[in-house]
């Protein structure tokens, strides 16, 4: 088992001068750091791969969707933004050697509505259509899409692992697959260990370890050894990453509904939470 650590753990957005965080990463003992692309023109990727590979650290890259990267928006141009964004992490991600780009691909986070059942019908078909020809990009790219369900009060779209399996099935394309991040599917699954069972290793592409208040794995409620035994029945072989937000920007914040410290800070709750990782894992 890899483990791994977001970048929106101590910063955000991500820049080309927070890259010497990557030591630090280093020197806790991870295997990965997920870049989140916020904003990819403030990233000096060539300075981070190759910081990267001097440290011998892998990459993961992961999204940010606010409300101009929405492929299920009813704004033609948002769709088209969200379509661009999501290529861009694919290219990223191929650039480095990321097996992974992830997140609520379907929609914005923070969209939360009561819509008919006629436009559900069209967010949805839009969401679709697009999922296909990025599909279609990732394959040529090498890289595998992982499609996050999101809690209830961050997206009224995907909330559980039903209906992510609903989507990647009816999309149906081998480089559309599923991130799953266990802070959601605390709040959205009736059984955690059972929706992992669900997915199975085929279609489980990414694991974001975080805990029940997103705050330092180990220290709240979640089934963990639950979540480990049915992660080793599947046969998963992927990364666990801690994704959480040590200092969100204020779009970030309102969308994720964080509104106090979720740790003494983020180099605690790192460190912590990798030695936990790696008692529960190893």
């Amino acid at each position: 088992m890899l483990f791994g650590a977001s970048t929106f753990i101590w910063f955000s957005p991500f820049s080309t001068a927070n890259i010497p965080l990557f030591k630090k990463v280093k020197g806790f003992g991870y295997d990965i750091v997920e870049v989140a692309v916020e904003d990819k023109m403030l990233i000096d990727w060539k300075l981070v791969k190759q910081t990267c590979r001097d440290l011998d650290l892998k990459i993961t890259i992961s999204g940010a969707f606010g409300p101009e990267r929405d492929i299920s928006s009813t704004d033609p141009a948002y769709r088209k933004m969200g379509r661009d964004y999501i290529t861009d992490c694919i290219r990223i991600a191929a650039e480095m050697e990321s097996p992974v780009f992830g997140g609520p691909l379907y929609s914005a986070v923070g969209k939360t509505r009561i819509v008919s059942d006629e436009q559900k019908r069209q967010e949805r078909a839009w969401c679709i259509e697009t999922l296909h020809e990025v599909s279609d990009i990732a394959k040529a790219e090498g890289v595998t899409l992982g499609l996050e369900p999101l809690n209830r009060f961050e997206t009224d779209m995907v909330n559980t692992v039903d209906q992510a399996l609903s989507i990647v099935r009816e999309v149906s394309h081998s480089s559309l697959k599923i991130v799953l991040d266990t802070f959601h599917s605390n709040i959205e699954e009736k059984d955690i260990p059972a929706s992992i069972r669900k997915i199975g290793k085929e279609l489980l592409c990414h694991v974001q370890g975080n805990e029940s208040d997103r705050g330092t794995p180990g220290t709240g409620h979640l089934e963990w050894e639950g979540i480990r035994d049915a992660l080793n029945e599947i046969g998963y072989e992927g990364a666990v990453v801690i994704e959480t937000f040590g200092q969100p920007s204020k779009e970030l914040a309102r969308a994720a509904c964080i509104w106090r410290p979720l740790a003494n800070s983020a180099d605690e709750l790192a460190e912590e939470g990798l030695k936990f990782y790696k008692s529960l894992f190893m």
